[in-house]
């Protein structure tokens, strides 16, 4: 790939304009969204974008998120490059559709940001609006700061088009969405030379008559989440490949794991989002205090790696897993997947889930500082702790 002369611009903006921002530059073809808190933003700014003639995609504000879906589906059934955002009770009223759009294939790229879902009824950060869609068959990824959402964004229009499966982007509601902190805009040429139209294997076309989601038998359905597993087998190679090649023309690294001051390291902090600055933080203090603590960011949740997790996590003693989230009975999501993925190893690290932040509570640097040191060394928790 020949790379344009880097040319960025630097603004103060929050996490939701800039996901607004990462769409314009992926230039999508229909954008079908309907607005809700605390979403709202990413269309507002689309729509400010399309009325300066600067966002050339078909916007669609249908009359709910289900439709907005619907939408969505018939546009990249045609070949078109598809963007849509919505946010707790909308991700819901959407599920059906979401497992319509990975069944057909469909390359649809959507912005999720986290949200308590009702009852009661909230508007605070929590992940379990888009944990509890893992079986749907879409690609997860989550961000931690509006840097890192802009940069996602585009590269989920990649990996969604390389796969043949949709990609859902996630970041916390106002911890993210409504934080303001200076991003990078890189240059429309730029963008341009990293995501290029790929041909399309799946798609109407009434030159040979293929159907999308037509009944089948059971063989036939059974094939299709085999070729499902198959894709979705790729999709950490590809999320590599693609933030590789964005570090190449911008400066900027990411990965399906990312990792901060792990080396020696004998308690390691596992985040996924925005709490990941916190752990950040507290992981500092600990090392200046002479404790080797480390951090591990999950930004690939579906599917999950896990033969990185199992190679990475190996190297410690002590892993705190970190959930914005509550599956009641359960515990927390990540901290429940990374224990099965961690399953027969004789290596495996001593592991606790602590229910950090569920519901948007804030969970201060001195509050993961004590934690990490209390657990330092112990063995594994069959039970979730709650982090008041």
């Amino acid at each position: 790939m020949n790379a344009p002369v880097l040319n960025e611009d630097m603004r103060l903006m929050n996490g939701n304009h800039a996901v607004a921002w990462g769409v314009r530059l992926a230039v999508p073809d229909v954008a079908p969204l309907y607005p809700i808190t605390p979403q709202t933003p990413i269309l507002e700014k689309l729509i400010e974008f399309q009325s300066q003639g600067q966002f050339k995609a078909e916007l669609l504000t249908p009359e709910s998120e289900h439709s907005a879906m619907a939408g969505c589906i018939a546009a990249s059934a045609l070949g078109a490059r598809v963007f849509t955002a919505t946010s707790s009770q909308g991700l819901l009223l959407m599920h059906e559709l979401l497992h319509y759009a990975a069944g057909a294939r469909m390359p649809i790229v959507m912005f999720n940001v986290n949200r308590t879902p009702a009852a009661p009824w909230g508007f605070w950060p929590d992940q379990i609006d888009s944990l509890s869609q893992r079986d749907t068959g879409w690609v997860q990824l989550y961000t931690e700061n509006p840097q890192d959402s802009l940069d996602t964004v585009i590269q989920a229009f990649r990996i969604a088009e390389s796969a043949g499966l949709p990609v859902m982007v996630n970041h916390d509601a106002f911890y993210v969405s409504h934080s303001v902190e200076p991003v990078s805009l890189p240059s429309a040429d730029l963008v341009q030379s990293y995501l290029p139209r790929q041909a399309r294997e799946i798609k109407l076309d009434t030159t040979i008559g293929r159907s999308v989601g037509a009944p089948v038998d059971q063989v036939q359905w059974n094939r299709t989440r085999r070729e499902m597993q198959i894709a979705m087998a790729g999709i950490a190679d590809l999320t590599v490949q693609a933030g590789q090649d964005w570090a190449a023309l911008t400066g900027r690294k990411s990965a399906p794991l990312e990792f901060y001051k792990t080396e020696g390291a004998e308690i390691v902090l596992v985040t996924m989002g925005s709490m990941t600055g916190t752990a950040r933080d507290a992981v500092d203090r600990l090392r200046a205090d002479g404790v080797k603590a480390g951090l591990l960011k999950l930004r690939l949740f579906r599917p999950l790696p896990l033969a990185d997790l199992r190679a990475a996590l190996a190297r410690f003693g002590t892993a705190l897993v970190l959930d914005r989230n509550y599956s009641p009975g359960t515990g927390g999501v990540l901290h429940q997947e990374i224990k099965a993925a961690l399953f027969g190893m004789d290596d495996a690290p001593g592991l606790h889930g602590l229910l950090a932040g569920v519901g948007g509570v804030s969970v201060p640097v001195e509050t993961l500082e004590a934690l990490a040191r209390e657990h330092l060394g112990a063995p594994t928790s069959p039970d979730p702790i709650w982090v008041e």
